[in-house]
């Protein structure tokens, strides 16, 4: 399993040399909430696609 720092070098060496402070915050905050919600199905679970619709079929046009 590879550290924090290995992932943000990894990160690093992926953006380009031009990239702002602002681009690499905005990837680490993606990784972040992304592994935060992969965690959170390990522990929690996940639904299906026909529960998800019907949790938010309020909110969607039709």
């Amino acid at each position: 399993m590879s550290t924090t720092k290995d992932k943000v070098k990894s990160l690093l060496q992926q953006l380009p040399d031009d990239c702002s402070i602002e681009d690499i915050q905005y990837h680490l905050y993606v990784i972040e909430k992304v592994m935060r919600g992969l965690e959170v199905a390990k522990t929690e679970g996940t639904i299906t696609q026909v529960e998800a619709e019907e949790r938010l079929s309020k909110w969607l046009i039709k």
